[in-house]
């Protein structure tokens, strides 16, 4: 197996949150996730497969773990290619097809993806369930919800077809294939890294359903092992958590007098970190059964020590540099509770300065999450819409290539010569997604809502969960392949996201304009599915909506274009172009005044 590339600590980069159902505006529990690298932003709908006794199922490789593989199959721009997870990844005759005149640049379009290995099938099951699908699972139809960031560990081991055939990302594929219960998933995925092994980087997964919601942190421990280690807390009801690439998952007690339970597919245990005699139904926290020794073993705690900290014990804390997720994880707190005054500065990455979790102020909507999504420290000391780097019209971007070396994993070793903040939205986000799940009395509704690229510049489309497919621009994209008004809604918004970099303060005033219109359409029509309970025509009005947002988008390409042509605004058909000017402020600091204005 050959290894093509390691990619930088910056794809490993996402923000992902919960809201539980007695902390939100509906009684819907909630599960977000931003994808901040820009590979494969596809999402694809997975349909039921059926399973035949004795079936097996086969592993792939990730390249959001450790980079893309050719071996494996698994690159940037096509994250799988075959038949296993339905007719929207068998895509091999339609990208020759498409780029017919082009492929040969991109030989891996032309080959399915190889597995690592298999695990047999569920076969008590008779067909899995159908899910959303991008670079993880998303959300199946019996809405359990995914969300994840990457965290850095100490032992980020290889894939290996013997000893180590899962990342999380396939964990959570399996997980939406078998299981309706968060818990359910976490107990599952769990004996599946006891027993098949993980590779790669350290992990959080948000495991949600319509009743209750999981923070599940995961990392290898050996480059030569044949596990790996797993924790799990139940977020409170009535509580918004939030991670941001870093373990967020601390104390765990040992209790001798734990019962321990088999575990769902393969016989193995766990233990229940809570009163002796407690039982995995009841448990608010979980780990796996090799926890204490592994990490007595390995030195990273005392001997017969009662309690491991997670965070220190398997971890370097943050990576990239300091703040890059503490930050966020301020800031998303700030946003829902502010009165809670939660220092934005802190002595070191292992701070106990922020809760697990915490109550927002109010009860949170799908649209309130989306604006911490949103945000990028306006108002703040660190608000990045202000001052040099900004430019003269108040752009948050910041683009992070820099000439530091080293294993940015490690801040130890690690030395910077300098950095940016990370903000919540950033401007290589791929896609991300916050999903709703609901119970009534005799069922449950859930809905997807995802958008394409960065959170500030983009627009979130409701899909209901019984959609049996997803319209095709959500499922079609390359990236490297563009064409105004095509096939990709990743482009469209893509475009306007980069457009508006040319004049952020003026420009984006278009953008979330059109942005506020489409979303309140879209939650009233979910809210009015919600309250009646009618979802009949759900999936037909969802997949309008898409079209209508594709519409408006490109429309609003052609109109920034025209509007803010050559550093002017013209505002219709019969107007003068009117020039924008620069901050005076700007002037002064760029040099302006100290140009050419005598002999």
């Amino acid at each position: 197996m050959n290894k093509s590339k390691h990619r930088n600590t910056r794809s490993y980069a996402c923000t992902t949150m919960i809201v539980g159902k007695d902390a939100t505006a509906d009684g819907s529990v909630i599960v977000a996730h931003s994808d901040d690298d820009v590979s494969d932003a596809r999402l694809i709908h997975v349909p039921r497969r059926p399973i035949a006794k004795g079936a097996m199922r086969n592993v792939y490789y990730d390249d959001c773990s450790l980079g893309s593989y050719k071996g494996y199959n698994c690159n940037d721009i096509r994250r799988y290619i075959g038949k296993d997870r339905g007719p929207g990844y068998d895509t091999i005759e339609k990208d020759k097809a498409d780029y017919r005149n082009r492929y040969h640049l991109n030989p891996q379009l032309c080959y399915n993806s190889r597995p690592i290995g298999q695990i047999p099938e569920d076969d008590s099951m008779k067909e899995t369930f159908a899910y959303f699908d991008g670079s993880y699972g998303v959300m199946n139809e019996r809405n359990l919800m995914i969300g994840e960031c990457t965290c850095g560990a100490r032992v980020q081991p290889y894939p290996d077809p013997v000893k180590r055939l899962f990342y999380s990302a396939e964990l959570s594929r399996v997980a939406l294939e078998r299981c309706t219960k968060a818990r359910d998933a976490v107990l599952l995925m769990g004996s599946l890294i006891l027993q098949y092994g993980y590779y790669g980087t350290g992990e959080t997964l948000l495991v949600g359903d319509a009743d209750e919601a999981w923070v599940m942190e995961m990392c290898g421990y050996d480059m030569d092992g044949t596990d790996g280690l797993w924790v799990a807390r139940r977020v409170p009801d009535d509580e918004f958590f939030v991670a941001a690439n870093e373990f967020r998952i601390r104390d765990i007690f040992i209790n001798a007098n734990d019962e321990r339970s088999a575990n769902l597919s393969n016989g193995r245990y766990f233990k229940s970190a809570v009163a002796a005699g407690a039982k995995a139904e009841d448990a608010d926290v979980l780990y796996s059964a090799n926890l204490f020794k592994v990490c007595e073993d390995k030195g990273w705690i005392e001997k017969g020590a009662e309690m491991l900290d997670w965070l220190p014990a398997v971890s370097y804390g943050e990576y990239s540099h300091p703040y890059y997720s503490l930050r966020r994880v301020w800031r998303a707190f700030s946003k829902v509770a502010p009165r809670v005054f939660l220092p934005a500065k802190v002595t070191d990455g292992y701070t106990r300065a922020y809760p697990f979790s915490l109550k927002p102020e109010k009860k949170l909507s799908v649209l309130d999450v989306a604006a911490v999504y949103r945000d990028h420290y306006e108002g703040t000391a660190f608000d990045m819409t202000v001052g040099p780097a900004a430019g003269p019209f108040r752009n948050p971007v910041r683009y992070e290539g820099n000439p530091d070396q080293g294993d940015s994993f490690n801040l130890n070793t690690y030395k910077l010569n300098g950095a940016w903040e990370r903000p919540i939205s950033i401007y290589r986000c791929g896609m991300f997604w916050i999903n709703q799940a609901k119970a009534f009395k005799d069922r449950t509704i859930g809905v997807s809502w995802n958008a394409c690229d960065r959170p500030a510049a983009n627009c979130l489309m409701p899909l209901f969960t019984q959609m049996e497919t997803l319209p095709s621009k959500l499922q079609t994209m390359n990236v490297l392949e563009f064409e105004f008004n095509g096939p990709s809604a990743w482009w469209a918004f893509n475009f306007v996201a980069n457009l508006s970099n040319l004049n952020y303060e003026y420009m984006m005033k278009e953008v979330t304009a059109v942005q506020k219109e489409m979303e309140a359409r879209a939650e009233a029509m979910v809210n009015h599915a919600m309250r009646s309970q009618d979802t009949s025509e759900l999936s037909s009005l969802c997949a309008g909506h898409v079209e209508n947002v594709m519409n408006q988008w490109w429309q609003l390409a052609t109109r920034l274009i025209v509007k803010f042509n050559d550093g002017c605004v013209t505002t219709g058909p019969n107007s003068i172009m009117q020039p924008i000017d620069y901050p005076h402020e700007w002037l002064q600091r760029a040099g302006y005044c100290n140009g050419p204005t005598t002999y």
